[in-house]
């Protein structure tokens, strides 16, 4: 029985067609009858009666494979031109209930017997329609927005590639493609050409994993086969600004989330050198044994840098591995202007770093970087005999699938080597600069207003800025405990109209004894100071009746 979603036709074709459309092909009677049914040009392809079944790699396939995926980018085409038009909305916002009831024709629902093409079409439009636009330039909601079209052409090609990165065997220009990538990002740390090892992961949670497991492995080898119970007690320290992921790490490898020492932060929400030292004494007085230290350059909320320098001081008395979670903040290494901010890092034993924040490489992408070469393969090879032969015609070294936790591995590499290309490291360079112009303009447009607060006084060290927008009925109320309750309730109830008018989207959150403020990040070159302006004029007409 057909689904009844398919009586919704496809409509509103877009007018940016990518093929030449004075062009007409030539329909033979001996072509299949399926394929008659498809027409280019001007004319709209009926997939009412075509499956997926008849596609490629189907006799007589090549035809209706082709210009189903016409159609396809004809798609991908008009949401990509509104994801980059500021008078389309951000987010056509429904919630969940009413996404699972199902709207206009778009059901969540699995059919046993299988839908046409006409109505697969229909949901790769509204699958789109009904998400957010992280490409637009009013979306500051998180650190990965805005799409980068090389990067996208990227991301399609390795799709259709569909191969995976363990073996030069199976994927010999990706591999070589990480390599130089991973190289490159080596230099822009400041370690000499003759160390440096790294692999891409699955994002930034994974990467900071890899960095405690190779830490522990360096220090206890004997964990890898006889596990935890040879292992005394270990303690590990990071910022109560950092990334929830290092105690998320410390649970799945048995570290224990109680054995994460919290460090405390300055004003600015930077680690203070003399309280880790503290925080290590107190570990060894307590019977552990002091492992790994987790400073963070760009943390999530705050997007602060900890005094990297001190931190390895402090690190090299103690004698522990130095982690730099970059993930956020690794990108300011294009940039001559503020690489700066990084100094320092090139004394870590290990870098977790996000090309797809605000490098701007599609998601996902990240690189754990590791200064000691062979660690990672000693730390994780397993060997497997149906895939790491030694006897391979080439250099097996090449076969860089051993280093990693994961045997199946998705390539994110050609995205972000593409991009590379076609930008140049001036390119990244350049891109990096105006998100954080953009960051500093809107601060200081807040602070020169009565009716926002500036979260800290000192000017953003990356693209985050932290904000309260205090209503009229609020300005008259004294600081205290009356005024942070109500304050509270603002930007959630701020969140409320955002979404569901669509127009823009920023974030919020509370921090510590800090109530609900929002925290805006730029990292979408399409921003502009226009788009800035309407985001503090917007969260003024959205909140001025609180």
């Amino acid at each position: 029985m057909e689904n009844k979603n398919t009586t919704k036709r496809l409509t509103n074709r877009t007018a940016e067609c990518v093929w030449d459309e004075n062009r007409q092909d030539v329909i033979t009677p001996e072509k299949d009858s399926k394929e008659r049914q498809i027409q280019s040009g001007n004319e709209t392809s009926n997939f009412s009666t075509i499956y997926s079944k008849d596609l490629l790699p189907e006799k007589n396939g090549e035809e209706p494979t082709k210009q189903f995926l016409l159609e396809v980018v004809n798609i991908l085409l008009s949401y990509v031109n509104k994801s980059f038009d500021r008078t389309s909305k951000v987010l056509d916002f429904h919630y969940p209930h009413q996404m699972k009831e199902g709207l206009e024709g778009f059901s969540l629902d699995l059919p046993d017997k299988p839908d046409n093409l006409e109505q697969i079409l229909v949901d790769c439009r509204d699958t789109l329609k009904y998400g957010v636009k992280t490409a637009h330039p009013r979306f500051f909601n998180q650190l990965s927005t805005g799409l980068d079209i090389i990067g996208l052409a990227g991301e399609w090609l390795t799709s259709t590639a569909n191969t995976n990165i363990f073996t030069f065997e199976i994927s010999p220009v990706f591999l070589l493609m990480e390599d130089v990538l991973l190289k490159k990002m080596q230099e822009k740390i400041g370690w000499p050409k003759e160390e440096g090892d790294g692999i891409f992961s699955p994002g930034g949670s994974i990467s900071n994993l890899y960095s405690i497991l190779l830490a522990r492995y360096h220090r206890f080898p004997e964990v890898k086969t006889k596990g935890m119970a040879a292992v005394p007690k270990l303690a590990l320290f990071t910022s109560e600004h950092s990334h929830y992921s290092i105690r998320k790490a410390a649970a799945v490898l048995g570290i224990g989330t109680e054995n994460v020492f919290i460090i405390k932060c300055n004003e600015r929400g930077k680690m203070i050198p003399k309280e880790l030292d503290y925080s290590i004494m107190r570990a060894k007085s307590g019977g552990l044994i002091p492992l790994y230290v987790n400073a963070t350059a760009g943390t999530t909320v705050y997007g602060a840098i900890d005094p990297l320098h001190d931190i390895a001081d402090v690190c090299e008395k103690h004698k522990l591995w130095m982690h730099v979670d970059a993930a956020w903040g690794g990108g300011l290494l294009m940039s001559k202007e503020h690489s700066v901010k990084l100094s320092g890092i090139e004394r870590a034993s290990s870098v977790t770093w996000n090309p797809h924040k605000i490098m701007g490489v599609p998601l996902q992408c990240s690189a754990i970087l590791v200064r000691k070469k062979g660690l990672l393969e000693a730390c994780n090879q397993m060997c497997a005999e149906y895939l790491f032969q030694p006897d391979k015609q080439y250099d097996v070294s090449y076969d860089t699938g051993d280093k990693a936790i994961q045997c199946g591995r998705h390539v994110d590499v050609f995205k972000f080597w593409l991009m590379w290309k076609a930008k140049g490291t001036e390119g990244f360079e350049i891109q990096i600069n105006k998100c954080l112009q953009n960051a500093e303009y809107l601060y200081s447009r807040l602070k020169e207003r009565a009716d926002f607060e500036l979260v800290f006084k000192s000017e953003p060290e990356h693209s985050n800025v932290c904000f309260w927008y205090i209503p009229p009925s609020l300005r008259g109320l004294p600081h205290g405990l009356e005024r942070n309750s109500k304050l509270h309730e603002v930007a959630p109830k701020i969140k409320v109209k955002m979404m569901e008018k669509g127009t823009t989207m920023v974030g919020y959150q509370p921090h510590g004894e800090k109530v609900n403020f929002f925290r805006c990040v730029f990292s979408n070159p399409a921003t502009k100071k226009v788009d800035v302006d309407f985001l503090i004029e917007e969260i003024v007409k959205l909140g001025h009746e609180l």
